[in-house]
């Protein structure tokens, strides 16, 4: 059979009417065109992190302690500023 557009948004229906689920490798197709985790796709979780934002969380993790902590000091620091600056606002 060949995939065509109107054969995935067949398919997309169907999956909306519970009338079949898709396999592990469409879901995770699903998600890489989306841009979004696995896990949102299929409601697991509330959090959208696009494909850049989990990259970069994946980068972050590669590198040495020394290094990630102080990005993470950075991050703190950042994060707590913006928060105060929405308070005051």
């Amino acid at each position: 059979m060949k995939v065509t557009a109107d054969t995935c948004i067949l398919s997309i229906g169907r999956y909306k009417r519970d009338e079949m689920k898709p396999s592990i490798e469409a879901a995770a197709n699903m998600a890489k065109i989306l841009e979004v985790s696995l896990d949102w796709l299929v409601g697991n979780t509330d959090t959208e992190l696009n494909t850049n934002t989990l990259n970069r969380i994946q980068d972050i993790d590669k590198i040495n302690v020394k290094d990630k902590e102080l990005v993470f000091e950075f991050l703190d620091s950042f994060i707590s500023n913006r928060k105060i600056k929405k308070a005051l606002s």
